[in-house]
């Protein structure tokens, strides 16, 4: 069924006085009412300005106050997708304009102000189209915010005209705003004021966008808006389960949402993306290896919104963000030892710097299924450094996405199923590896360093590291005689060249040459670096860049091959399919004694 979409500009009458017959209502998703009194102001002061110069009268001249998107739900009411603020504050202003002019007694009033109540009184309520009487309490504007305090106060302010003078919330605060400023350019300048209300009401425009669906007005939305604050997709499924819940159970779930909010921001995250993880996380319990990944919102939205009804979804999303806590803010988790697991964290902190998403959907769904077993610590880190090792090694030889999307959604699937899944990776020589990783694609070089810094110590990172060339990639013309320029960037570019380095060292260092550095790596906190600070070597030129290049690589093929034979031993995730050689078995058995595995 093709998509209907119209749009047609129109006045501020016109378009609230539609409300007759279609009313408007703001949508349970939305965001509470935020203008703050600049933006009030602002609105207003533009408007008058526009009435002075060139609005007010017959001419021809417009202000344009911007779109409104909304579709017709089932209820035939204009639900708004964008533009809420911005119809709200009109709905205030309008009530507070009337509100003036009906405080004059009825003998004492204007001719133009009967007009414009006249006016007004159909853009804010019903009126009986016979005898043109307001039901003041059928308003044409609805909040349904999840939010019900708020909602009451604009509903009462619209009705009575009137707003508590102590009272903190945004629509009474705008609201005596707006009465504030329609009373002192009133007195100031009282021959414009009906101008500015004709001006208001006709000059002003706005452009409803109207779709057919919800889904086509969020899409509109999506494009159009630009301001920051994006309605999401976790706002539509809140208020979706709101709506499914007992009266008894909705002040509950408000509360344990925003707390799953204000932890996911604390974490760095948001509620938004949990929804997208646990999405990889249903996918695989379907056995859904499909490497199209659908929108969330369409996802969740399949048979009626049904997978957002299922018991447990918060408390899936809750587990989820845990994990989150540890990654991204090095937080134990109560209950969970191996959240205080060194050497389980260096491998999430290496796995944060893979150059795509798709590493994090199989540690989450491992995380969901099995952080109750009594030996997840010891299987979550064997996991962990096989993951790590199989997409380290796709990544050096193909650094695209396609290069292990199939391979993860497959994993994804056979995680549900094992604590010890099958790795269903193409099978990699690691000797192909090491002119990859002597000259990696710059997005691997982070891992790499991380990789190679974990090796030598037990402590995370620091926060502020950066890549330092150790021999500068600034250098004098005449320090390489006879040697290309080209063949000295790309040089400079090998691993072999680069160590992690905190920014303020990093800072103080400069791009001065190895002789004048070596004290600043000395100072740093992390090993590989101050082990480079306190050595024996006085010159740094490309010879030197070579033979650490073939130090590194043989280094990461090692761990590499560690990390692998570490999990066919120790997990017994051993099959016919990736039965180890003998040169395999001949590595498990020198690891063992040097106590890697």
């Amino acid at each position: 069924m093709p998509t209907t979409i119209e749009v047609n500009k129109q006045s501020v009458e016109t378009l609230l006085g539609s409300g007759k017959s279609k009313p408007f209502v703001i949508p349970e998703y939305q965001r509470s009412y935020a203008w703050s009194d600049e933006q009030v102001e602002t609105l207003f002061e533009d408007l008058w300005e526009f009435t002075a110069t060139s609005g007010g009268t017959e001419r021809d001249g417009s202000y344009f106050l911007g779109s409104i998107v909304a579709y017709e739900n089932e209820n035939g009411e204009q639900e708004i997708i964008d533009g809420q603020q911005r119809i709200t504050s009109l709905f205030l202003l309008l009530r507070a304009i009337y509100t003036k002019l009906v405080a004059t007694p009825l003998a004492e009033r204007t001719p133009e102000a009967n007009n414009f109540i006249g006016k007004i009184e159909p853009a804010i309520w019903r009126t009986n189209k016979l005898t043109g009487t307001v039901d003041f309490k059928n308003i044409l504007l609805t909040s349904r915010v999840i939010n019900n305090e708020g909602n009451a106060i604009l509903r009462s302010i619209l009705e009575t005209g009137k707003a508590d003078e102590k009272a903190k919330d945004n629509y009474s605060k705008n609201y005596r705003y707006f009465q504030e400023l329609f009373d002192k350019h009133s007195k100031d300048n009282p021959l414009m004021v009906y101008q500015f209300i004709y001006a208001l009401l006709n000059q002003a425009i706005l452009l409803p966008i109207t779709a057919d669906t919800q889904d086509t007005a969020l899409t509109i939305f999506s494009t159009l808006n630009d301001r920051g604050l994006p309605l999401s997709d976790a706002d539509i499924f809140k208020a979706k389960i709101y709506n499914q819940l007992e009266a008894d159970a909705k002040t509950a779930f408000i509360e344990r949402w925003k707390d799953l909010d204000e932890q996911a921001t604390d974490a760095n995250d948001s509620t938004q993306q949990l929804f997208y993880y646990n999405m990889f996380y249903l996918r695989a319990l379907e056995n859904d290896t499909n490497t199209t990944t659908p929108g969330v919102r369409k996802y969740y939205a399949a048979n009626k919104f049904e997978r957002l009804y299922k018991d447990g979804l918060l408390d899936n999303l809750f587990i989820i963000l845990n994990l989150w806590k540890v990654i991204n803010k090095s937080e134990e988790i109560e209950g969970e030892s191996w959240s205080t697991n060194v050497k389980i964290k260096q491998s999430l902190d290496i796995l944060s710097s893979y150059p795509n998403e798709f590493w994090k959907y199989p540690v989450i769904i491992y995380y969901i299924c099995y952080r109750k077993q009594d030996d997840f610590e010891k299987k979550f880190g064997l996991f962990l450094n096989k993951l790590l090792m199989e997409l380290m090694t796709k990544y050096l030889l193909l650094p695209t996405i396609n290069a292990v999307k199939p391979d993860i959604l497959k994993l994804n699937a056979a995680i549900t199923l094992s604590d010890t899944p099958v790795f269903d990776f193409k099978d990699i020589d690691t000797r192909q590896l090491e002119s990859h990783i002597q000259c990696p694609n710059r997005n691997a070089v982070r891992m790499l360093l991380k990789a190679l810094a974990y090796e030598k110590q037990d402590e995370l990172l620091p926060d502020c590291w950066e890549i330092e060339h150790i021999f500068p990639q600034k250098w004098q013309t005449n320090y390489f005689l006879d040697v290309p320029d080209v063949t000295i960037k790309e040089k400079l570019e090998h691993i072999g060249n680069k160590l992690p380095f905190e920014k303020r060292l990093n800072i103080v260092a400069g791009n001065g040459y190895f002789g004048k550095k070596k004290k600043a790596y000395s100072a740093s906190k992390i090993a590989i670096t101050k082990e480079m600070g306190t050595s024996d070597i006085t010159e740094w030129g490309l010879d030197s860049i070579t033979r650490r290049d073939v130090r590194i690589s043989d280094t990461i093929i090692a761990l590499l091959e560690k990390w692998n034979s570490a999990y066919l031993s120790a997990s017994g995730a051993i099959t016919e399919d990736n039965k180890p050689t003998k040169e395999d078995l001949a590595r498990i058995e020198e690891f063992k004694k040097k106590g890697w595995i």
